[in-house]
């Protein structure tokens, strides 16, 4: 789609196809989006990238994109892929970063795969909630998450198909409409028209295959999270939140943090959901900063 990203992918032994871009020729950066997200969840302006000379693979998960669709999958299944992903590329070890539903697939590739990770940087990671934590959220990942606590899949669909329409006819209206609620630091950066204009291609790809993508993530992580052991963790991991994210509550993010022996929280201070989008810089010169 654009002259300097290659569009990329493999299959894996059980015959699925994982896709994922990679930008640029120097330090590795592996990279786990968001929820809906894509292979082309990246920058329009990639200059925090270039300016630091970065190498930027980023991933998506099973049913989103070209990658192919895996009913059932936890967190396991797709910690596995990206390693197969960095064996494919040469590469030995990375530094790891990944927002808000890609959170939980870094803290799973840390647990599963240690080895492969320099250091991981979490951005407003999605956290497990406790049952006052859900009416924080905005009203789409309330009515979602609690449907994938109580595994609702039926209830899932049918919360997400209005929006998931809604963005398969005009990628950011369902997102619009959506965080009509959300701080104002959010509404600013979705005014942007550089974010704008990268939000809609990575719409446009996650959803190109369907709705099911999108359905077993939901389950994934609203679910009990029994195949990522915090426990296993030894990884140098730096968390960064906003105290107003409405997506992913701030409280349940610390809840998570005081669990993870080797995490330090950053705190963006009143800031939303997308605060990680103005701070890219900052946030990456601290991870390089870390080597192990």
């Amino acid at each position: 789609m654009t002259d300097d990203v290659l569009d990329e992918d493999l299959i894996r032994p059980d015959g699925r196809t994982i896709a994922w871009t990679r930008t640029g020729t120097g330090t590795p950066l592996l990279r786990l989006p968001g929820t809906p997200g894509s292979r082309w969840s990246i920058r329009a302006d990639r200059s925090p990238w270039t300016e630091r000379g970065l190498q930027v693979i980023t991933t998506e998960r099973p049913g989103f994109g070209r990658s192919s669709r895996l009913p059932g999958r936890g967190f396991r299944e797709h910690s596995d892929d990206l390693a197969a992903i960095l064996d494919h590329l040469g590469l030995e070890r990375v530094h790891v970063t990944g927002g808000s539903g890609g959170g939980p697939h870094v803290l799973a590739f840390a647990a599963h795969h240690p080895d492969r990770v320099v250091a991981a940087t979490i951005t407003v990671g999605f956290p497990p909630l406790e049952e006052s934590e859900y009416d924080e959220m905005i009203p789409l990942n309330a009515a979602s998450f609690r449907a994938a606590r109580d595994g609702d899949e039926a209830a899932i669909r049918r919360n997400l198909a209005g929006p998931f329409e809604a963005m398969r006819s005009v990628p950011l209206s369902g997102l619009d409409a959506a965080m009509t609620t959300a701080p104002a630091s959010d509404l600013a950066i979705m005014s942007d028209p550089l974010w704008r204009a990268a939000q809609t291609t990575a719409i446009e790809n996650a959803f190109a295959p369907g709705i099911d993508g999108w359905v077993d993530e939901t389950l994934a992580l609203g679910g009990a999270w029994t195949d990522i052991d915090l426990t296993a963790i030894t990884t140098s991991l730096t968390w960064w939140h906003g105290a107003a994210d409405r997506n992913c509550p701030f409280p349940a993010a610390q809840r998570l943090i005081n669990k993870l022996p080797t995490a330090t929280l950053r705190e963006f201070g009143d800031a939303g959901h997308f605060e990680p989008y103005r701070r890219e810089p900052e946030i990456l010169d601290e991870l390089l900063h870390r080597t192990s």
